[in-house]
């Protein structure tokens, strides 16, 4: 294990993800949702094989062992891109980073009931805090009985964020499953190639024709995308989870940071008060996790051997 390695490259992802919204909300105006999700699947795959070719693992990278698993993870993540592809164009940038720190807090309440783990006191109030900071977030924008236009389209960009993070909760609980018997090359692989085929399917639903710089922004953007998930799963090969996971919620000040220098976005205190909370309980969890492993670990070394 290499900490400093696998912090790194989780700080790259965080940044290729970020730039990689960037360019899609740049487009958003113009642009539909599904079209911008086949550039960003499309040109990520590219990168992942050849990633995949420098690891020697693309005969890995190919081989299947659960259809279905990955079938329903491509359905779940291509639902959440889409959707927040569709928020962008509603929401400033910040906002829809502040408001996708739900998937997490989600997916810790959705695995207690299809992977059957255990929710204790702790982990429930730290969850329910966490879900309390994102209703902070969101309450200025769930205006849908007010008259005026620009509340309207804010209460349903808030509406696409918050299933979005459904989406991407149920996506993170099938790659839980995935990851006991699948690669991650593999997992990556067949996302990218399942979400291109799944966004053509929007193809008679008005896709645009597209100018050189939207062209460039979206296939950047799948460049970026591919860059990011790389990065991601090299930062988990180095380093554990409950050591790179906290450096995730550096993304807000990046969004931060080219919403106010590029789109002129300003958020609110609110906004700013409710990510906190969010921040504060998502590294809580995670610390609380990382604690109950090493405690797992102690338990199971201090087992007498049985040869």
């Amino acid at each position: 294990m290499e900490p400093t390695r696998g912090i790194l490259f989780r700080f790259c992802a965080v940044i290729c993800f970020v730039v990689m919204f960037a360019m899609i909300k740049a487009t958003s105006d113009s642009v539909p949702a599904g079209q911008a999700v086949f550039y960003r699947s499309a040109f990520a795959l590219p990168m992942i094989i050849g990633w995949m070719v420098i690891r020697s693992e693309l005969s890995i990278g190919l081989q299947v062992k659960s259809r279905s698993g990955h079938c329903w993870r491509s359905i779940f993540g291509t639902g959440a891109l889409s959707l927040n592809f569709a928020a962008l164009g509603y929401l400033p940038l910040p906002e829809v980073t502040a408001i996708g720190y739900a998937a997490p807090l989600l997916t810790v309440v959705f695995a207690a009931f299809i992977l059957g783990e255990r929710l204790r006191i702790f982990r429930i109030s730290a969850v329910v805090l966490g879900l309390l900071g994102v209703l902070v977030i969101v309450e200025p924008r769930l205006t849908v009985f007010n008259d005026v236009s620009a509340d309207k389209r804010a209460a349903i960009g808030s509406c696409l964020v918050l299933s979005a993070a459904v989406f991407n909760a149920f996506a993170q609980i099938q790659i839980r499953r995935l990851v006991q018997n699948e690669h991650p090359a593999a997992i990556a692989f067949y996302f990218a190639l399942t979400s291109t085929c799944l966004s053509l399917l929007t193809l008679p639903f008005g896709w645009v024709s597209l100018n050189s710089l939207q062209v460039f922004l979206l296939i950047a953007s799948g460049v970026m995308g591919g860059l990011g998930q790389i990065c991601l799963t090299l930062s988990y090969y180095y380093a554990p989870a409950s050591v790179v996971a906290p450096f995730e919620y550096a993304s807000i000040i990046l969004a931060l940071l080219i919403g106010y220098f590029i789109f002129s976005e300003v958020v609110s205190s609110q906004m700013l008060i409710g990510v906190s909370i969010v921040i504060c309980t998502g590294v809580i969890i995670i610390w609380r996790e990382a604690q109950l492993g090493i405690e797992r670990s102690k338990a199971n070394a201090l087992k007498p051997s049985l040869h």
